[in-house]
């Protein structure tokens, strides 16, 4: 990383707090692991695949910003695109973006299934099943292709995923997050490529 860019990830935390402060974004709990738990879990994506610039990336549900916000950060050449359905949660990210100055990245109060364009890859943190998800951006997904990875979703989840990606199990991948990270948090932690 550049010097900006970790100047960027550390401004993260006294942001956060602050937002967190008039509107419960993060869990108060989880706030004393913020690095762990959310930005560097969010950086596991960047470990699957490396963004080329002008990478189209779109975050659903996004809620506080993750993974959008680190990844962001970590590919300024590549464009984020970061919706929730929640106001108050964009209200956030807004802000984050503008005081961060990342000028790869927007926010939108908006569900997956109204937004407009088509992304290379869609990324997301266990926001419902992966077949509950896989309807909202099917249609989203850019068949073009830049990367060795081939588009499609980036999925962040934990625990015993067997039944969830049965119905995916000839095309899904997955990558044990505690290979990389030896934190406790990771021991159950997925990424999950599914190309569509």
């Amino acid at each position: 990383m550049t010097e900006r860019q970790r100047e960027q990830m550390a401004a993260l935390l006294p942001l956060y707090e602050e937002w967190n402060a008039q509107i419960n974004v993060i869990s108060r709990k989880d706030m004393e692991h913020f690095y762990e738990h959310h930005v560097l879990h969010s950086l596991a994506i960047a470990k699957v695949v490396q963004f080329k610039p002008m990478c189209e990336v779109l975050d659903v549900g996004t809620g506080g910003g993750f993974p959008g916000v680190p990844l962001a950060i970590m590919f300024p050449d590549s464009r984020f695109t970061l919706i929730d359905s929640i106001g108050k949660k964009i209200k956030v990210v807004d802000d984050v973006i503008a005081r961060l100055g990342l000028t790869n990245t927007q926010a939108q109060q908006i569900r997956a299934e109204q937004l407009e364009g088509e992304f290379d890859f869609v990324v997301s943190r266990a926001v419902t099943t992966l077949g509950e998800f896989v309807p909202w951006v099917k249609k989203k997904i850019s068949k073009t292709q830049y990367h060795p990875l081939h588009n499609g979703i980036l999925y962040l989840k934990g625990g015993d995923l067997t039944n969830e990606l049965f119905p995916f199990r000839h095309k899904v991948h997955t990558w044990d997050i505690s290979e990389w990270f030896s934190e406790e948090y990771f021991e159950t932690k997925k990424v999950i490529h599914l190309p569509l």
